[in-house]
């Protein structure tokens, strides 16, 4: 071969080296533009559902910790966030975060989720139930007899004998049982979206009936916490979002922008973490708590937070499609509801007494024992709070209730954000 054919054919090879990269990146194109893109239509129901589904454990959560918090009931007793838990939460969930974003990094996201499933499963089936049982009672047919079970379990005999598990329940709570059943089946099987939001709100209801701030300043450092915190891990870093993504559980709201395209079928979601639902959630029960014991037929501050939260809310929306990025909702969550409740107690000359409030006040501490079914729920923020009643069931001294298990755990799911679900 003369020097010019060796030249030329040296000069074919990076040529055509050089188209098939064009055409890969053509495919690549190609594919992108394929990609659904959500109509106006669909994105504004998806983010309208969200909304909505956001309010609901909010408003009745609020509803129910009032008669949370003036049960006689051991098992029915809340659990109480000092300031104390309020200050070291949002460090601890900082190291919680970032170790399930190593442990998913090291290990198969495959079996961890498997084992995730499982786990929520037990969870979400009592936190449903826990969630209908009211409901139900309303509805439950007087013909049919409501029938009361205790299960007792007790380890020891004669005076050393002590009650490790007592769990009174009826018909209604077995109906409710049996039905949640169903779902969590559903939910491990299919891993559909209406039976992931089913569990997920079960979670945010509990959450925001059974995890009570004992005054409005640790609600105040608890959200200044987690306002950093969350500013922090979405915008400093990739670890919330990747972890949100690889965390297969019903710790987030979903709602599809391809619904009217593809129905139940869709795969195109609109996410809302469950914290930021749980977090403003508890602060707004309290105020709401605090409006009752003004003792003026009024509920001004309930109200007042509830605007607010449905207003941050709003306006994450709206930037995170504008700039079509994640955003922590709590940026702009916590001012809106923490800053509209002071300026109307600034108006009203409500301040002093709105800080002095003590929510566990007319509550008497008491030891916790599972007496009743439903008390075992799962909330957003409690996945281990019953397992924290059993190991407190045997002590009798009346001290304060530590902060669950659960509330330790990290908020993956904490931005509000959208993407496509595998």
């Amino acid at each position: 071969m003369s020097e010019v054919e060796k030249t030329v054919a040296s000069a074919s090879e990076p040529t055509a080296a050089m188209l098939d990269a064009l055409n890969a990146n053509g495919t690549e194109a190609l594919n992108a533009t394929a990609k659904f893109v959500a109509t106006p239509e669909g994105t504004a129901l998806a983010y309208g559902s969200l909304v909505v589904m956001a309010l609901v454990p909010i408003f009745f959560g609020a509803l129910r910790s009032v008669a949370c918090s003036k049960s006689k009931n051991a098992s029915d007793m809340p659990e109480t966030i000092t300031s104390r838990d309020a200050a070291r939460f949002p460090i601890i969930a900082s190291c919680t975060l970032f170790g399930l974003y190593l442990f998913f990094k090291v290990f198969s996201q495959e079996y961890i989720n498997l084992l995730l499933s499982v786990y929520f499963f037990v969870l979400g089936v009592l936190a449903l139930s826990h969630t209908m049982s009211p409901l139900l009672s309303m509805v439950f047919p007087a013909s049919i007899p409501n029938k009361q079970y205790q299960l007792l379990f007790t380890q020891g005999v004669g005076e050393a004998k002590e009650e490790i598990i007592n769990y009174e329940f009826d018909t209604n709570n077995l109906v409710c049982l049996l039905a949640s059943s169903v779902v969590g089946v559903w939910y491990v099987l299919k891993k559909h979206w209406i039976a992931n939001n089913l569990f997920g709100l079960a979670f945010a209801l509990n959450g925001v009936e059974l995890l009570h701030l004992n005054n409005v300043s640790t609600g105040c450092i608890l959200l200044g916490g987690l306002f950093v915190y969350d500013i922090f891990w979405v915008f400093g870093t990739n670890v919330m979002v990747t972890v949100a993504k690889s965390f297969e559980a019903p710790i987030k709201l979903v709602f599809p922008q391809d619904l009217l395209e593809k129905g139940l079928d869709a795969s195109n979601f609109a996410m809302l973490g469950l914290g930021d639902i749980v977090i403003p959630g508890i602060f707004i029960a309290l105020l709401l708590r605090f409006d009752i014991s003004l003792k003026k037929n009024s509920r001004t501050y309930f109200y007042s937070s509830f605007l607010a939260y449905i207003f941050g809310l709003g306006l994450t929306i709206v930037i995170m499609h504008t700039f079509k990025h994640a955003q922590p909702a709590l940026l702009y969550l916590v001012p809106a509801c923490v800053g509209f409740p002071v300026l109307v107690a600034l108006f009203k000359g409500e301040l002093t007494e709105m800080f002095s409030y003590e929510s566990s006040e007319g509550v008497l501490p008491a030891s916790p024992r599972l007496t009743s079914f439903p008390s075992i729920s799962g909330s957003p923020a409690s996945i281990a709070t019953s397992m924290d009643a059993v190991s407190m069931a045997t002590d009798s001294s009346h001290r304060r209730r530590r902060l669950p298990a659960a509330m330790l755990m990290p908020r993956p799911d904490i931005s509000l954000w959208c993407s496509r679900l595998p």
